[in-house]
């Protein structure tokens, strides 16, 4: 059995975002992307998910994600794109991480997490 390297528990999650564009902190960008995701699983360091379209690793996008029923639990936050997997029948999964996140905002991750146990 391998042992887990991850600094965060992933939780499961099902939701649907929209990419509308691409940056690097080199001032490139990919504009007028429509490129929609489906986030599979969340943590406090980061998010995974899948899509059809390929992305380029090493690139950031800015995101809204809401936890939960409560309507406050938003997180408006940049993600840079770490990983990326071919899948078999097409598309690409993906693993992001979460820059420049307050650890303030961890009780938003708590509060989702005591949400999906029950």
């Amino acid at each position: 059995m391998s042992e887990e390297k991850r600094r965060f528990k992933r939780m499961p999650v099902s939701m649907k975002l929209e990419i509308s564009s691409l940056f690097r902190q080199d001032h490139v960008s990919i504009g007028d992307l429509s490129a929609p995701i489906h986030v599979n699983n969340i943590s406090k360091g980061g998010i995974g998910f899948s899509s059809e379209n390929d992305l380029p690793i090493g690139f950031y996008f800015n995101s809204c994600i809401h936890l939960g029923e409560d309507e406050e639990a938003k997180l408006y936050c940049v993600v840079k794109i770490i990983r990326k997997t071919p899948v078999e029948g097409g598309g690409f999964d993906y693993g992001c991480e979460m820059v420049g996140l307050a650890p303030v905002l961890d009780y938003i991750f708590e509060d989702y997490e005591k949400q999906i146990e029950g």
